[in-house]
């Protein structure tokens, strides 16, 4: 269904003098460009730009779309990242002329609406993680994790303390030691059981009063829920330490229990996951935070607060780690969340957990007759499969990249691969909340088909996308930027 120039560049499609559009006659006085620019900064001949139809534009462009996966076109289950299909409602209400058109250095008192919004936000968010000081500033989940423990440092200043240690479980996201890294503290690992679960006994090993921070995810990244929680809270408040929640994917706790419940001092929110966002296309993204009441005086500034009647950006926060974010944050994605969370209401939350966890397990059952699932017939939002038994019985020198390469041909997006790294060859499964069963089965079928395909066949794959396998190695350190004619 495609034709010769559909893969062709727009320098290829380009022909001299060829416009998309006609500009008139000037009917204005005019000023020589010379005038206008520094020769300094202006190029010495025309740049050379593709000369092109709008209708070869839009061709052009339409048919690269189709090209690509994404939420609205695949099932896209992406371990850890919670691809969920986005209501188009969130979306249309973002668009709504009188939030998008505002501008961030108006007047609070021109903006009472979306501050009013921001506000109930900020308390929404403060009952679903039951720690009451939120900050809606950070960017993404990241930042979240990064601000948070500029909270938590700001707070062992103010204290006279000089804590130096961050702990984080080896199951955890690479993002957990690097913000730790970057606040200036030193991390420890802590090793996981052979359940994937926090080591009891390494964690009591290494715990001193040096320990600033317990990083935690929980549900984990192996999609377990930490059945200890509570009592790893107690032991590091016990040595004045704190515990962070990496509330990256809240999707399977939602309306069920509270991080600051079992004893997290302060977490992040990613919203694109949990609360309906766009995803990829590298944002914008928003990573709010939700602290205990000693740790509030801390968070960025400023924060939203209603003040007889009036809501109002208050700056006044002697305390705080200072501004994280441009503007106020990613307001964009904030009322994305707000519609997402008010639209389900607490009842609709809980049923997006109590689906998220289903469809899981019932993907579980499946795969797991399929390949091992080294943890157990049970998970949370997501689970951890490993090919590993397809390097011997196939001769595959990587299984899961070569699996989740042939899942292209079938029309699927692969699962995260190679992370976390506690598990060999490890395929990190995430189905989401907003798949029906038809789709699931039609997944696992796949997987088994495959589990039976050459591995010749495997080792080459994908066999239909425009790309295939390329060096990725090479691309990422000899980018290619440039198109040259032949």
């Amino acid at each position: 269904m495609r034709n010769s120039q559909t893969n062709k560049l727009l320098f290829e499609l380009s022909r001299p003098g060829r416009r998309g559009a006609r500009i008139p006659e000037c009917d204005v006085p005019t000023v020589p460009l010379e005038e206008l620019i520094p020769a300094a900064a202006r190029s010495p001949q025309p740049l050379p730009l593709p000369e092109v139809a709008e209708a070869d534009v839009v061709r052009h462009f339409t048919n690269l779309s189709t090209l690509n996966m994404s939420v609205d076109s695949h099932f896209y289950p992406l371990g850890s990242c919670t691809m969920k299909y986005n209501s188009k409602r969130n979306e249309r209400m973002a668009g709504l002329a009188g939030l998008a058109h505002l501008h961030p250095y108006q007047p609070p008192s021109t903006l009472q609406g979306m501050l009013q919004l921001l506000y109930e936000l900020q308390q929404m968010l403060a009952e679903i993680s039951g720690l009451p000081s939120v900050s809606l500033q950070p960017a993404a989940g990241a930042h979240g994790e990064l601000t948070s423990l500029m909270v938590a440092a700001a707070y062992f200043r103010d204290l006279g303390q000089s804590r130096t240690k961050v702990l984080t479980p080896d199951s955890a996201h690479g993002t957990n030691p690097a913000s730790a890294s970057m606040v200036g503290f030193e991390t420890v690992t802590i090793q996981s059981t052979s359940e994937g679960l926090v080591d009891m006994d390494d964690l009591q090993d290494k715990l001193d009063d040096q320990i600033a921070v317990f990083m935690i995810t929980n549900p984990n990244t192996l999609g377990l829920f930490e059945q200890h929680v509570e009592q790893i809270a107690q032991l590091v408040h016990q040595q004045g330490g704190l515990i962070y929640l990496d509330g990256a994917n809240m999707n399977a706790i939602l309306g069920i229990t509270r991080p600051g419940d079992f004893g997290a001092d302060m977490m992040h929110f990613n919203p694109h996951k949990t609360f309906s966002g766009p995803h990829g296309g590298g944002g914008p993204g928003a990573g709010p935070i939700c602290v205990s009441e000693t740790l509030g005086p801390f968070l960025p500034s400023p924060i939203v607060r209603k003040v007889d009647g009036t809501y109002l950006l208050d700056d006044q926060l002697p305390r705080s780690v200072g501004r994280v974010r441009s503007f106020f944050g990613s307001v964009g994605v904030l009322v994305r969340s707000y519609c997402y969370i008010r639209s389900h209401g607490p009842d609709g939350l809980k049923r997006v957990a109590e689906n998220a966890v289903l469809n899981a397990n019932y993907l579980l059952s499946k795969v797991v007759q399929i390949m091992d699932v080294p943890h157990g017939n049970r998970c949370m939002h997501e689970f951890v499969a490993s090919a590993e038994q397809f390097a011997k019985e196939k001769n595959l020198s990587q299984p899961a990249m070569d699996f989740a390469k042939r899942l292209l041909d079938y029309g699927f997006h692969p699962p995260t691969v190679y992370f976390p790294l506690t598990v060999n060859e490890s395929m990190m499964i995430e189905p989401t909340e907003t798949e029906s069963k038809e789709t699931l089965d039609l997944f696992a079928e796949t997987l088994a088909c495959i589990a039976q395909e050459d591995a010749e066949l495997l080792k080459n794959a994908p066999h239909t996308t425009p790309v295939s396998r390329p060096d990725e190695v090479q691309a990422a350190r000899q980018t290619v930027m440039k198109w040259k004619p032949n």
